[in-house]
């Protein structure tokens, strides 16, 4: 896996001060995406051992409320199987960090069999986050007044009280 940048101390992509990591790679292609360079599953730099530690080393500091995933597209199986791992260590470190995830595929395609974004690290990595940011940016739904997303088709869901409830719960700051 590849990833175009690191953000630390980003108030912009969820609740509170966050390290955000923009991983490359992305089929989806959105029209007036606003990073199509991530789009190259090898735009930026490889994603190592080195690039983990340091995000690692980033989300020490108690000011830091967790980690966001962006992209690129966080989704894409090759990415969820490099992110899976790392993803396990953020949560055996900082249980009480909180990890979101934007995604231009929906929550109903990432539990669809067929869908090109399921795969075997699917559930284990929804598992691990918090927050998911679903669906793709649409042009026409656009709206500043959103929260944490651009177009009004895309929802804040709340992992931990849909894991909990068994029905899908969006969240609320």
């Amino acid at each position: 896996m590849y990833y175009g940048e690191i953000k630390n101390c980003d108030i912009a992509n969820g609740i509170g001060v966050r390290v955000s990591l923009f991983v490359s790679g992305c089929t989806n292609h959105c029209p007036h995406c606003f990073q199509p360079q991530t789009w190259d599953f090898c735009y930026g730099q490889p994603f190592t051992e080195e690039t983990e530690q340091t995000l690692l080393e980033m989300l020490a500091p108690d000011y830091i409320s967790g980690l966001t995933l962006l992209g690129g597209e966080p989704m894409e199986p090759e990415n969820q199987r490099a992110l899976l791992p790392f993803l396990r260590r953020v949560r055996e470190r900082y249980p009480q960090k909180s990890i979101w995830c934007f995604t231009g595929f929906t929550y109903e395609q990432l539990h669809r069999p067929e869908e090109h974004c399921r795969c075997e690290a699917t559930d284990a990595l929804l598992e691990m986050l918090d927050v998911l940011v679903d669906g793709r940016y649409e042009e026409a739904l656009h709206d500043i007044a959103l929260l944490f997303r651009g177009s009004s088709n895309q929802r804040l869901i709340d992992l931990n009280a849909t894991r909990s409830t068994g029905a899908l719960t969006l969240w609320e700051p």
